[in-house]
């Protein structure tokens, strides 16, 4: 610690603070445009100068604080000196520039307003001298106006610092500097992501959302609502700019989830919400649009290019009519009628449910408690089904837990990181930030998959894998690491059984030439990256390796398998429970996690209590009212061939649409044309509620409260931001609805009442409240949510086994059931693009 005196004031600070930030801990403001306290000082705009007692003055964002240090940071000469360079700042910059515009938040002309420099009665600054440099309007979210930019290096730190991209740099000597994309090029040619990251950190109007096409509103008039991104696992934090109940723009929050950081979807895909295919009042299948079937020519099968599906919705035009509209109550009481009427023909087991990774968990624990008690079948289940239900499969088998062992961000204290089946800068951008950090700081990144992604150009090892080999090259990474003595033998005796099995089955088909001929790594990379593991984690040496799988390796016929051969590789080499070690499995949606905690699962009630157990029934009798069903319910692939068969009568779809995201199309069509009654609870007309006998309209993300479980087990709290459109309606309230009319009482005066039923009947989630979660939430389990933000590192006492032991379950390689052949020569291989969500409805 160093003290020092500034303005006059006795301020004490770590060691190695510099004297802005020293000011900014004692509350006195210092003007700086090139510096950000997210970003590495430069001192280039040389605004911030203070005085030390020195000859001249310093730039206080570079230099540090010194014991007995006395600083001066306003005086004549000072607020001279920042005069000076702000003038000159202005006479080269459009007045007004984009961004003063839009939102009024120009720096550089909120200086020169303070220092009477701008104003209705000053005269324009701007340099009669030389053309206007360029403007570039190629990206399709971001502006650059080279005008308005002052050379203060900002988006150059926040595109290679932050977002690790190395897009923006400088080109050009004197008079004709600028900021250059790439090799020069336009900004929509280059590589750009379209993050966002540089117009954010931008204190002018040289780049600029292309988005923010409101009029004028200063952000004094508009209101800030703090929640969360609604796309992919990572659950970025975000504030809402919003004015007249229209968002205006969304920007990243400091919080321990992204640092404030975000990704093109998170930051400008929020205009679906304003699209006018939105649902605003109920719709019911009118008598002529019977026997049920596609409507629109997308769904039908028709060439592509043959109907109109604008922003991934289908062709109102040719679907609505075969739809009336229908006030709320007549809707409800159809449903209501419907499905008791199928109920009591057919018994409950013909009726089921689908559930959403999308919606909150008050949404996820309604809509399966409407299921399960209302309905009266365990029939419920959702889209992780699809995706990560594999990997959870395999670590409660191994662990006794379906949950991340460890937070993304621990990843800065790995030295090795491994990233199979996974295309994070796709997927999850914002996770994808920190592992390329790591990378940078000297964590050695492996990644293997079947085609080589962008995170593989930060990698020390990129193991290049054929499809479906990966339970072959896993075992024999095994097999090198226990030939050659590289495996934590304490661990394996203290925490772990059947290691004997294991050390087996790699010892005898798995040498890396062995491997090398099933799945296409040279033997020689095979013993590298083994050993890069090894000598990275030696025995007792504490080194640290994290683990990171995507639905590359879950999505597949032995996605189980491949998941029990990663938690063995952690297991064998001892890195689980401790910092920069353990498993993560990157989850898709916002909610996966939230929604199985909430148990939109067949086989469990929440909290992971299986059904068949007696005990955990009656709790869940007691708390609902109603008797349950014992036996474990379908799932979603078996529920669509119950359809199919004519066992399952009656579907109850809430924000998912299966007809685009489920296998095999052509028998979900047959599937949801066969259904006696078909429900769709969303946002947008999608294809599947073209098979819809009743469509109601519900609130979006950014029109309803909820709390969210991301990929990190970080339980947040999202808030309306606007208000639904029409007659839309908040999900919940809208399952309390659907609930009643089938017999079962919901009466819930808010979504925190809800929460608080939830919070009551799990263990993991217990002590949480809307209240407690605030504006970074906290990461279950949480032994003390006032005090506590949770327990980011699991397992470093044990596994919540029967005996407190990670078992090892041996995998022997399978060749897939359908190779490439001389009729069929090829592999499909799907995954995300960065800019699309899902099936299309959103972005």
């Amino acid at each position: 610690m160093v003290e020092l005196t500034i303005d006059g004031r006795q301020v004490r600070v770590a060691s190695g603070t510099s004297i802005w930030e020293a000011a900014r801990q004692a509350g006195i403001s210092i003007p700086a445009l090139c510096h950000d306290p997210g970003l590495e000082p430069v001192g280039v705009c040389r605004l911030c100068v203070v005085d030390v007692g020195e000859r001249v003055l310093a730039a206080s964002c570079v230099r540090g604080c010194s014991e007995g240090m006395t600083v001066t940071t306003q005086s004549d000469s000072i607020d001279l000196h920042r005069r000076q360079l702000t003038r000159l700042l202005l006479s080269e910059h459009p007045s007004p520039c984009q961004k003063q515009q839009q939102t009024g938040d120009c720096s550089l002309e909120k200086l020169g307003s303070q220092f009477g420099l701008i104003g209705p009665d000053t005269p324009t600054l701007q340099s009669e001298h030389g053309s206007p440099r360029s403007q570039d309007h190629s990206s399709p979210v971001i502006a650059v106006d080279h005008q308005a930019c002052i050379l203060c290096d900002r988006c150059i730190r926040a595109c290679d610092d932050i977002q690790s991209n190395d897009v923006i740099g400088r080109t050009g000597k004197g008079a004709g500097a600028r900021i250059a994309f790439d090799f020069d090029q336009p900004m929509g040619d280059s590589s750009c992501v379209s993050c966002g990251e540089c117009s954010a950190a931008c204190p002018t109007g040289a780049l600029v959302g292309h988005t923010l096409t409101q009029p004028v509103v200063d952000r004094d008039q508009m209101t800030a609502v703090d929640t969360v991104c609604p796309y992919c696992g990572v659950g970025c934090a975000v504030t809402a700019w919003t004015h007249q109940d229209t968002i205006v723009e969304l920007e990243g929050r400091s919080s321990p989830v992204n640092q404030g950081r975000l990704c093109v979807k998170g930051r400008y895909g929020w205009d679906y919400t304003l699209h006018p295919h939105r649902l605003t009042r109920p719709l019911i299948r009118r008598e002529s649009a019977y026997p049920k079937g596609p409507l629109s020519p997308e769904v039908k099968g028709s060439p592509p290019g043959s109907g109109n599906k604008p922003g991934g919705l289908v062709d109102l035009d040719t679907v609505m009519p075969a739809f009336r509209e229908a006030s709320w109550e007549e809707a409800l009481e159809l449903i209501g009628q419907k499905l008791t009427s199928i109920r009591d023909t057919h018994g409950s087991d013909s009726l089921a449910g689908f559930g959403s990774a999308k919606g909150s968990n008050e949404e996820a624990y309604l809509f399966q408690r409407f299921v399960r008690a209302g309905l009266g079948t365990n029939n419920v289940d959702h889209c992780t089904r699809l995706c990560h239900a594999s990997s959870v499969a395999a670590l409660m088998e191994t662990i006794g837990s379906g949950a991340v062992t460890n937070v993304f961000a621990d990843v800065a204290r790995a030295d090795v990181a491994l990233v199979t089946g996974s295309n994070t800068t796709a997927n999850h951008p914002v996770a994808a930030t920190f592992i390329k950090q790591a990378a940078r700081a000297g964590t050695q990144l492996i990644v293997v998959d079947v085609r080589r992604n962008t995170i593989a150009d930060h990698a020390t090892h990129f193991a290049q894998i054929q499809p479906g080999t990966d339970v072959a090259f896993y075992n024999s990474l095994l097999h090198v690491l226990s030939r050659d003595g590289l495996l934590d033998h304490d661990y394996i005796a203290t925490h772990t059984e059947n290691f004997e099995a294991l050390q087996a089955l790699v010892a005898t088909d798995y040498s890396p030439e062995q491997a090398s001929t099933i799945c296409g790594v040279p033997p020689e990379q095979i013993e590298a990256i083994a050993h890069t593991i090894g000598q990275a984690t030696p025995p007792g040496g504490g080194g640290a390796m994290m683990v990171f799988w995507g639905m590359g390796i879950s999505q597949h016929v032995t996605g189980t398998d491949n998941a029990r051969c990663l938690i063995s590789l952690c297991l064998a080499t001892g890195n689980v429970g401790r910092p920069g070690t353990g498993l993560h499995p990157l989850r898709g949606q916002n909610n996966v996690q939230g929604a199985s905690d909430a148990g939109l699962i067949p086989m469990v009630f929440p909290d992971y209590q299986p059904v068949t157990d007696d005990d955990v029934r009656r709790k869940f009798e007691n708390a609902w009212g109603n008797d349950l069903d014992a036996k474990p319910g379908l799932t979603v692939v078996e529920i669509m061939a119950g359809a199919l068969e004519g066992s399952v009568r009656g579907l109850y779809i809430m924000g998912e649409n299966p007809f685009i995201s489920d296998p095999n199309a052509n028998k979900v069509r047959q599937a949801l044309s066969a259904l006696d009654f078909l429900a769709i609870q969303d946002i947008f007309l999608t294809e599947t509620a073209e098979f819809a006998d009743v469509i109601l309209p519900a609130g979006s993300y950014f029109e309803k409260t909820g709390t969210y479980t991301n990929t990190d087990r970080r339980v947040q709290l999202g808030r309306p931001v606007v208000d639904p459109p029409g007659e839309a309606r908040q999900d919940w309230e809208i399952l309390c609805e659907v609930s009643r009319r089938v017999g079962l009482a919901s009466d819930y005066d808010s979504v925190s009442d809800i929460f608080d039923e939830f919070t009551s009947l799990t263990r993991n989630y217990q002590g949480l409240t809307h209240e407690v979660l605030g504006t970074t939430g906290r990461l279950w389990p949480c032994p003390d949510p006032e005090t506590d933000e949770g327990t980011q590192i699991l397992f470093g006492d044990g596994f919540p086994t029967s005996n407190g032991r990670g078992r090892f379950v041996p995998c022997p390689y399978q060749p897939a059931d359908e190779l490439p052949d001389d009729e069929f020569p090829f592999v499909l291989n799907t995954g995300r693009v960065l800019e699309h969500w899902h099936t299309g409805s959103m972005t």
